[in-house]
């Protein structure tokens, strides 16, 4: 089973940018498809952002243009480059490999506000 941390999050005005990264345990992390989950207030959790280990990346409509995923297998990393962040970005952001696993890290928080 691999474990994650993130980090990175925190208050941002609308059109800023914030990067957040993700460490994994495990040895195996390099095989799996990489994704970055978000859930906001009172919503279900959603995937925003996909990396597979060819690599290829796959982003939902609502970030594409503002957000780049990327990986580094050598540091068991997954990050997430945000710019022109809007208020709707509000909320909790994971990683997880896609599918996800049960277990999920503590997030990290956005918020988006003037």
């Amino acid at each position: 089973q691999v474990q994650f941390v993130e980090s990175g999050g925190g208050l941002v005005q609308p059109g800023g940018s914030l990067r957040l990264s993700c460490l994994a345990s495990g040895s195996i992390f390099s095989i799996y498809a990489m994704g970055w989950y978000r859930q906001a207030p009172g919503k279900q959790r959603e995937l925003v952002a996909v990396i597979t280990n060819t690599p290829n990346t796959n982003y939902t409509n609502s970030v594409k243009g503002r957000f780049t995923i990327s990986r580094d297998n050598a540091k068991n990393a997954v990050y997430l480059q945000m710019n022109s962040l809007k208020p709707e970005d509000t909320a909790d952001y994971y990683c997880n490999k896609v599918p996800p696993y049960a277990d999920w890290g503590q997030g990290t928080q956005v918020t988006v506000s003037s």
